[in-house]
């Protein structure tokens, strides 16, 4: 018992440092309190953010005192300080109402509009239908009549609409500094800096993120037409996404001679093994691919598809999967070659 008292005294201050640290730990009720705005710092200490004229009734020179009231009167205005307490405390922001002077014919006050859409951001893909109120989006759902995604969106697709309410977004463009300039003045900086390029026979390129939408397409083509005609200078759009998929074109340019991703059909496979691919979550068109993938996942179909994942990390896949291992990520090219050994033999 002796030996162990140290270790336990040494566990007690460990766990009390930790406590200690976690009692330091401060939280915010919003940015208004992080950044100790002054109208913040007035208000918080108050109790109600609005007048109430309570104290015209209760007060020591109050309506009570200097008048014979019954007991109906004095139940009014209790009532009356309750109700005002109650409308105090509710902060509810003050919201003008303003009549259309010419109404739009497709906005109808409290009746939504549905509008069919398309949402890509490099890396998930989902034909949507947005539903607005007054012009604003307020909800995000798939649209069955898509052949690719069949009415499915994810939670990402699904919660996008946020980024369209989000206070702490750029406002205005920036220049190298960081500090907002007008869209004038940044038009004209863009322009001269392509004016000066083309004068001098320079380089222009356009970055952007991988393209699938033919009307913008269109206008980088207008633009790459406009300023490099005839020699003029040197103009390319080049794109880059954050997640990148060039390795699958570089081998199947290799191994094929063609420079293309394939598409995959999850609901015609018997069997499925995946390495390191998650995609039902994040691998290539997922939304897709998680539709298809349940298809053929039906026990009482009598044919249901056999799941084998080979991955590091646990994954939305790998959870789904009947067999799952876990490898390190330098072995996924000894698992590659182990099973097309394995394949191979079988032929």
């Amino acid at each position: 018992m002796a030996s162990n008292v140290p270790n336990a005294i040494i566990k007690n201050l460990t766990q009390a440092k930790e406590n200690m640290g976690q009692a330091k730990k401060k939280y915010w009720k919003g940015f208004e309190e992080l950044t100790e705005q002054p109208s913040f710092i007035e208000q918080k200490n108050k109790e109600f953010r609005e007048y109430i004229a309570v104290d015209e009734f209760i007060g020591e020179d109050n309506l009570l005192s200097s008048t014979n009231s019954n007991r109906r009167d004095f139940l009014k205005f209790l009532g009356f300080s309750v109700a005002a307490a109650t409308v105090a405390s509710c902060e509810t922001p003050i919201t003008k109402a303003i009549p259309y002077v010419i109404k739009p014919e497709e906005s109808n006050p409290g009746v939504a509009n549905y509008y069919a859409s398309t949402y890509f951001d490099g890396n998930d893909y989902s034909s949507v239908l947005v539903k607005t109120r007054e012009g604003r989006p307020i909800h995000i759902e798939g649209n069955p009549l898509s052949s690719v995604s069949g009415g499915r969106v994810n939670a990402r697709v699904n919660s996008s609409v946020l980024s369209l309410y989000d206070s702490n977004r750029a406002q205005s463009p920036m220049d190298k500094e960081g500090n907002e300039v007008s869209w004038e003045k940044a038009d004209k900086a863009v322009t001269d800096a392509i004016k000066a390029a083309v004068a001098k026979g320079g380089k222009i390129r356009l970055l952007s993120n991988t393209m699938i939408s033919p009307t913008a397409q269109a206008i980088i083509d207008n633009f790459i037409g406009h300023y490099g005609a005839e020699g003029a200078a040197d103009v390319r759009h080049v794109m880059f996404d954050n997640i990148s998929y060039s390795g699958i074109i570089a081998a199947h340019q290799e191994s094929f001679n063609k420079p293309y991703i394939p598409n995959y059909r999850f609901d015609k496979a018997q069997t499925i093994v995946s390495i390191g691919a998650d995609f039902l979550s994040t691998w290539l068109s997922s939304i897709e691919y998680s539709g298809q993938y349940a298809v053929n996942r039906k026990p009482d179909s009598g044919k249901m598809s056999k799941h084998f994942q080979f991955e590091t990390g646990l994954s939305v896949t790998g959870s789904n999967a009947d067999h799952r291992t876990a490898v390190l990520p330098s072995e996924y090219g000894t698992v590659a070659i182990n099973l097309h050994n394995a394949v191979a033999g079988l032929t």
